[in-house]
């Protein structure tokens, strides 16, 4: 993402936590890559030592960043990473949660046949991690702060492959808005970006994807698919003192394929 002389020193001075990058094509990658731009120091997890690897060579850019091992699934790990942001830096300012999963056969197989188990495996890494994780940072949120979470259209309709993950979305909206009721009077904000179709990691995961790809570039409202850096550019208003105003809400960054009649 090109620097934005404007936005240069707009964050100087915050700390944020991001959850959920990949490699270098993660969304969360092109929203580290504006955040830090715009002045945030930044830490990042990652999920075992293959996962470090990639994580490791992808922020190498910003220098020696912190780095924590997470399954977002293990509660003493979530309490432990954010004690130790809590005596390095004393205050977290920002945590980005863009973490999804549904096993393969609840993403490949018509959403009926989804078990019992694989439902809650969607639902515990991809809606209740929020619900821990900003448990977690609200604490070392003292001075107010803002969490923003990742997540899709097909929260709202029944996208064809996606499945499960439409319906662990939707929990993950829902979410949102009960956070940023509990949390408000502390001041601190809770948002959901839901991105338009983009070709990371994770959304390949997604039976026919290249064909969702096609139809969103073809249908949205731009006449394109979105990119990864305008995503990013929508969490580092969100993080900043830009957005005050704007809590519980889900902000669409998709070319405005969510407003057309499909």
């Amino acid at each position: 993402m090109a620097e934005n002389p404007a936005l240069t020193g707009l964050l100087a001075g915050r700390k944020g936590l991001i959850v959920g990058v990949a490699n270098q094509n993660s969304i969360a990658w092109a929203c580290a890559q504006a955040l830090a731009a715009a002045g945030m120091e930044l830490a990042f997890t990652y999920q075992g030592e293959v996962m470090r690897d990639r994580v490791t060579r992808t922020v190498a850019e910003l220098g020696d960043v912190p780095m924590f091992d997470l399954d977002v699934r293990d509660d003493a790990q979530i309490e432990s990473i954010f004690g130790e942001l809590g005596r390095r830096w004393g205050k977290l300012d920002f945590l980005l949660h863009s973490v999804a999963f549904a096993p393969k056969p609840a993403m490949s197989n018509p959403f009926l046949q989804t078990t019992r188990e694989d439902f809650l495996t969607a639902h515990d890494i991809s809606a209740y991690s929020l619900v821990a994780l900003s448990r977690g940072a609200a604490p070392l949120m003292s001075a107010g702060g803002s969490i923003v979470c990742m997540t899709y259209y097909g929260s709202q309709k029944a996208v064809p492959g996606y499945n499960v993950m439409g319906v662990a979305k939707a929990s993950l909206e829902a979410s949102v808005r009960y956070l940023a009721v509990d949390l408000g009077p502390q001041g601190i904000r809770v948002n959901a970006v839901s991105a338009g179709a983009i070709n990371t990691l994770a959304a390949r995961g997604v039976a026919h994807f290249r064909d969702l790809l096609r139809v969103t570039g073809e249908r949205a409202a731009l006449r394109r698919t979105v990119e990864p850096s305008e995503v990013g550019s929508t969490t580092l208003y969100l993080a900043s003192d830009l957005s005050s105003g704007v809590t519980g809400e889900t902000l669409y960054v998709d070319a405005g394929f969510s407003i057309t009649a499909g």
